[in-house]
Parts: structure tokens; sequence; C-alpha cells
């Protein structure tokens, strides 16, 4: 079982463990990363034309503007966030919580971040005026706030932000300077698509917003890393190339070395152009999600602990406070001590609330609802084709187990 501090490990280089892996891979995908094995180059910088041209058609069909000339790839979102942090500058503002691997790409660059609350009703987007008073006391500080990270598609809530929350934060932000990097990697896992409404920042405010998507969120395997970016197409910084944050973004990945892998480029460029086979999984698997986790949300608030219904992704974030008695009973009394004692219980990883940016004493968490689909491929895939997963017996043992471990803490 994995430990919360390993020896010899850091605190940036230990964030929250791997996921277990998720759906098989779809035979389509497979044949073209195998076909392309051989393939000695490597991807340019950036990713190369094919590749940057499929992302941009991803975005057109999303009515987004989009170009070969405004996409940047790269081997995954986390380098490819840490370039668009390193291009930019500046002091960073994110969520509170937030996605766990967004924090230490600012400590990887020596730079300040500053968690801003959300609202009761969603994660992923701060609230408006905690916002402005956030800015406001980072600049009396003496910072340099120049950066809000954002997720209308949330990565440890689960919830999707309301439009009119959405377009307040950004009018705030953009008033304020600031320029927004959404990551919308989660946004084609509505668990029901078009309720609620997802709408990008980018269209909110086209030439204030970079929009970051990693395929690993619903149309390729995390295994085969791929990351892109849209720029805005018409903001003025980019008929400047010593100003250009899509220039300098380059410049970080080629110094880093971080490129997409020759044979995973063509079937990251099969994904983006979303073939019938790549949009039926997307969704069958969020349908499979929303079942899931509305099974585990139901749990999580029999055994009287709080969370928001989730709405998109595969994750859902616990508010165990109100057992906090019977968890202290167990001699767990933060969200460190919670993880071990709930990861060593179920099983499977755990984080606990301070990995996404919340306070060390809020007894918060996040499960993975995909630990819930079976250990093997042959379960997981049954799981998937099925109308009723959650009353296969093996997910119906496993969402007892996980209700049963809840109970106890009461």
């Amino acid at each position: 079982m994995r430990q919360t501090a390993p020896e010899g490990r850091g605190p940036v280089r230990y964030g929250p463990p791997t996921p277990e892996p998720d759906l098989p891979v779809l035979p389509g995908q497979a044949a073209i990363l195998a076909a392309a094995a051989g393939r000695g180059t490597v991807e340019p910088p950036g990713g190369g034309p094919v590749l940057r041209e499929a992302a941009g058609g991803y975005w057109w069909r999303r009515g987004l503007r989009t170009h070969a000339e405004d996409v940047v790839a790269a081997p995954g979102a986390q380098p490819l966030l840490l370039a668009l942090l390193a291009a930019h500058g500046g002091d960073v503002l994110m969520p509170r919580p937030c996605p766990a691997w967004w924090t230490p790409q600012a400590r990887l660059l020596g730079r300040p971040a500053y968690h801003v609350p959300t609202p009761a009703e969603c994660g992923g987007v701060p609230d408006p005026y905690a916002l402005l008073e956030t800015v406001r006391r980072v600049r009396a500080e003496g910072g340099q706030p120049r950066l809000l990270l954002i997720s209308v598609a949330d990565d440890p809530t689960g919830t999707v932000a309301p439009p009119e929350l959405v377009r307040e934060a950004c009018e705030a932000a953009v008033a304020e300077g600031l320029h927004i990097i959404s990551d919308e990697t989660w946004r084609d896992t509505l668990h029901r698509p078009g309720d609620p409404v997802l709408l990008s920042p980018a269209e909110m405010c086209p030439d204030d917003v970079t929009v970051l998507y990693d395929l690993a969120g619903a149309l390729a395997p995390a295994a085969w890393p791929c990351a892109v970016a849209r720029f805005p197409p018409t903001a003025p910084s980019r008929h400047d190339r010593y100003a250009d944050p899509r220039a300098r973004t380059l410049d970080v990945l080629t110094a880093l070395g971080a490129v997409v892998a020759g044979p995973v480029a063509p079937a990251a460029a099969h994904a983006l152009d979303e073939p019938a086979e790549v949009t039926e999984r997307v969704a069958l698997s969020a349908a499979l999600h929303a079942r899931v986790a509305t099974a585990a949300h139901r749990a999580v608030l029999t055994a009287g602990a709080l969370a928001l219904p989730p709405q998109a992704g595969r994750h859902l974030y616990a508010d165990l406070g109100p057992l906090r008695a019977g968890l202290a009973a167990r001699g767990v009394t933060d969200s460190m001590e919670l993880e071990n004692h709930l990861t060593e219980r179920l099983g499977t990883p755990v984080p606990g609330g301070h990995r996404f940016g919340d306070e060390l004493g809020a007894l918060r968490v996040r499960f993975d609802t995909g630990a819930l689909l079976g250990p093997t491929e042959e379960e997981r895939r049954e799981a998937l084709t099925s109308s009723a997963p959650e009353e296969l017996p093996h997910v119906n043992r496993a969402l007892g187990f996980f209700g049963a471990a809840l109970e106890e803490l009461r």
C-alpha cells in the first residue's frame, strides 16, 4: 500500500497516488498506436501539424474558432501547465479546492500560489467577491497576481460551474488584469450532457483565456500522455513574438524536451477527430460513472457525511466533518490521517483534501468512482455495457463495502 510520506520523497515529488486504470483501450485507438510503433521520429515541440489541426477541429466543433497556429501540444497536462505558467509570469490564483497537480507546478517555478474559496454550489471557479478581495490583499502585500486557474468541469468536486458564476468570475479576473487558464479536461464527461450547461470562459473573454485540455480526461488512455492548449487567436500580444505567450510556451517546452511521443501523436489526433468509436465510448463512460457516482453519493449522505451531487468526471469530493467524533475515536483528526485510514480500509488510494488546497484540519477526501468498477478488465467492460452497472454483483459488492466503511465511522 502507498504511504503518505514514503522515504526519500519530498512534498513536491509526492503527489496523490495515481488512480487505477479506468476502462479498456478502444481497439481502433490501439491499432493506430501499434501501426505507429515503428515511427522513429519525434513530434516537434508543440506538436506536428496533423495533431494541432485535429485539436483545432475539436475546438471548432465546440464553437471556438481555432487554427493549428493557435494550438500547442505536450506530453501531458503537467508539463504543459508548467510551460504556460512560466510563459506568463506573476503570482497564481486558483480555487480551493483545486486539482492536486496544479499547486506543485507553481511551486516548481518558485511562484506564490493563492487559493480562493469557491461558492457553496460548486467547485472549480472562485467566488467573484473572494477573488477580488484576494487580488487586493496580494497586491497590498507586494505580490503580482497575473494568472487565474479555473476548471469549469471540476476535478476534485465533480461539479460544473453555472454559466452566470463563470461569467462573473471571469469578468472580475479580466478587470483586474489577470489572464485565465481554463482547464477543461473533464468537459466531455458530463453525466447528463446539456444539464447543466457547460460554458467555456474562452467563449466569454476570447482575448484573455487559454484553454488546457488533457486527452486522458475522456478521449485517450492516461498511459498515452498528450495534452493540448488553445491560445487566444486575436490577443494583441500574439503580434509580438517576444511577448507572445504561445511562443514563450514553445520555448519552455523546447528547453524541457517535452514533446509528444511519435507513436502517440497519430493516436491522439485520431481521438481528437472524434470518430464514432471514440464518441460512443465517451458517452458510455460518462453514463457509467454517472450511475456509480450517484450510488456512491447516496452512500456518503446515508453515512451522515456531506458531498455535492456529482455532475461530471470520475470523482466524488466528500466532507466527513459531521463524522468528526467517530473519526477522532479512531485517532483520525485531520485529512492526512483520514487519507491513510480510508486508503487502508478501502484498499484503494483516497487522497485527502490537503492535496487539493483545503485546510489540513478539514476532514475532506476525494473518492475515485473508477475504483468501484472492479479490478479486472472483464469486470470493467461488463460495467461499461450494462444498463444498470450499480446492480452488477461485483459493483454492488464494491458499493456495499464502500458504504459500510463510511457507516462504521459514525
